[in-house]
């Protein structure tokens, strides 16, 4: 990729890992269609070296779980619950309750510091005064 573009802009991800992935979550539901804009906004902006800092914590470095990884893995939990997602409720209870094992133990492992360490690690690197 030639990260020097015209103007010092800011490359686009269309054929980029991360454009492909949010190409291919295309359509899936109304909220993953605004969570890909939302993504897509975050990596055209042209950011600040502080709002960088702040984004690598928001996004996925937040040591006390308040990052929008462990807020997708509680709600991916909560979608895996038949007590929280009545769709589920007409599966039998041992497919209900295996489902909401994986669940909770997804928002168990997305809970790991390590997960978060170098997000967090990032942003104090860029730590300004």
């Amino acid at each position: 990729m030639n990260v020097h573009t015209a103007a010092n802009a800011v490359p686009p991800v269309d054929d980029t890992e991360l454009g492909i992935v949010l190409d291919d979550l295309a359509g899936i539901h109304p909220g993953i269609d605004l969570i890909r804009d939302g993504l897509r906004l975050l990596a055209h902006d042209r950011l600040t070296v502080e709002q960088t800092q702040l984004l690598a914590v928001t996004l996925a470095g937040g040591t006390d779980g308040t990052d929008v990884l462990t807020a997708i893995g509680h709600l991916t939990a909560r979608l895996l619950n038949a007590d929280t997602n009545p769709a589920l409720r007409t599966l039998p209870l041992d497919r209900q309750k295996n489902t909401q094992l994986h669940g909770e133990l997804l928002v168990h492992h997305l809970g790991d510091p390590d997960l978060h360490q170098h997000a967090s690690n990032a942003s104090g690197a860029i730590h300004t005064d």
